[in-house]
């Protein structure tokens, strides 16, 4: 796969870890979100997808290129 292919998806956290499983505060960090509203943009692979999946109730994916 050349560079040139590789889509991003950018997810906003929308709720709180407070009160979650640790792993699902670990995943938020993995991530690259630890606050509401703040935004981080990733290359979109299977990996990503199932971090995004794990904490589907506290992020939302804002824009899938």
């Amino acid at each position: 796969m050349a560079k040139s292919d590789n889509k991003t998806v950018v997810v906003e956290q929308i709720g709180s870890p407070i009160r979650r499983e640790a792993s699902q505060r670990q995943t938020l960090i993995g991530l690259g979100l630890n606050k509401i509203r703040r935004q981080s943009t990733l290359v979109d692979t299977p990996s990503v997808r199932g971090m995004i999946d794990k904490v589907r109730h506290l992020v939302r994916v804002v824009d899938a290129k």
